[in-house]
């Protein structure tokens, strides 16, 4: 049986704060997840990561099957280790990097053959139960049912047989999970269909009731996946509150792959716990920082003179120390630094706002954070 546990601590409207236990230590939601894929989240050392405040860091399976290799990251003795990383971890299926293989993948009932073209184009194949124990060797405090994701737009037909695909395989996953000391989460699926993703909930829930009832385990906690893969974010909200709502209130809810500020807001507001995405790092390669002023570009000439910080509003160890103009002149030149205290910059500033958040559910104030920050620059981020 699972070894984990999750406490409501407050709740304002639909958001809520709540404590959930691993076995490297609690976090406390809503929470935004920086994301490690190949067990790093680049430019960033696990002591920054520390020092940045993250409570919980991804890996993606795919990456670190394909490369080391599990056999590495299980001789280290687990990903934690290998990175050197002493806090809870979740690991992604990799279901979404295997579809996005596309013509390089093939799905059947019983698994998916794929090749992997972005590695040394090798042939594989995972079965839900193969994906499961690769999870377990990996070692993080998380994982993720194996799923199909399905991008958009798509036929309805499409999407409804990911969805019912990915149902199939959530009981398998949860009938091959063993590891203890390890939560396994469930994905809701079904595209932008609310019926499709209200079926998948249901199933979700009658499988772990299934599982229970012959003296097995429960998932220990749901992704909502399958959005953010072409739709607009209003497209998204059409459905995500009440998907949301529908699941169990007694574990956290992951909306996963989401990752600019006023979504993040938005979607506390309608009941979401946890939250990962490239965004704040990538686009901080790119040039790009979040700011209590909206999204600001670096390259912009306008930052040639201006030896103010990053942003007035924040205490991050860029803003602190750095000055617009030099953080343009870092990009303009294409210095890895520029990255590095732009990825810094931009995932404090997600952390932080999501700690603002839990003060905002504790005060009873939610709508009214909400309410705040819509109505600020800084909801202009996209």
């Amino acid at each position: 049986m699972s070894i984990f546990d999750c406490t409501i601590e407050a709740q304002s409207g639909n958001a809520r704060v709540l404590r959930y236990e691993t076995a490297h230590g609690d976090f406390t939601t809503p929470m935004f997840m920086p994301v490690g894929t190949h067990a790093t989240v680049k430019g960033i050392t696990s002591r920054g990561l520390h020092e940045l405040n993250s409570q919980v860091v991804l890996a993606n399976t795919y990456h670190l099957y394909m490369r080391p290799g599990v056999d590495v990251v299980e001789e280290a003795g687990g990903v934690q280790k290998f990175m050197d990383y002493d806090g809870p971890m979740l690991t992604d299926s990799g279901g979404f990097q295997l579809f996005s293989l596309d013509h390089m993948m093939k799905t059947d009932a019983d698994g998916v053959n794929f090749q992997a073209l972005d590695y040394d184009g090798s042939k594989h194949r995972w079965t839900p139960e193969d994906n499961m124990r690769i999870q377990e060797r990996i070692g993080a405090d998380i994982a993720m049912q194996l799923d199909q994701c399905v991008g958009y737009p798509a036929e309805k037909r499409a999407v409804e047989a990911s969805t019912k695909l990915s149902w199939e395989w959530a009981e398998r996953c949860l009938a091959s999970h063993h590891r203890a000391d390890q939560a396994l989460f469930g994905i809701v699926q079904g595209g932008m269909h609310l019926d499709l993703r209200l079926q998948s909930v249901e199933n979700l829930i009658r499988i772990e009731s299934e599982s229970v009832a012959a003296g097995g385990r429960r998932f220990d906690g749901f992704g909502i996946g399958g959005y953010s893969v072409g739709e607009s974010h209003e497209v998204m909200f059409e459905t995500l509150g009440t998907v949301t709502r529908s699941l169990p209130d007694d574990r956290p809810r992951y909306l996963m792959g989401v990752g600019n500020p006023t979504t993040l807001v938005r979607a506390v507001g309608e009941g979401v716990d946890m939250f990962d995405c490239v965004l704040p790092t990538r686009t901080g390669r790119m040039g790009t920082a979040f700011s209590s002023q909206g999204r600001m570009n670096m390259r912009n000439a306008k930052y040639t003179h201006d030896f103010g910080p990053l942003d007035p509003q924040c205490t991050c160890e860029t803003c602190t120390h750095y000055s617009r103009a030099y953080i343009r002149h870092l990009v303009k030149q294409d210095e890895m630094l520029g990255g590095i205290l732009l990825s810094m910059h931009n995932l404090h500033f997600l952390i932080d706002l999501m700690r603002r958040a839990r003060e905002a559910i504790e005060a009873g104030a939610y709508d009214e954070f909400l309410a705040d920050w819509m109505a600020s620059p800084a909801a202009k981020d996209y």
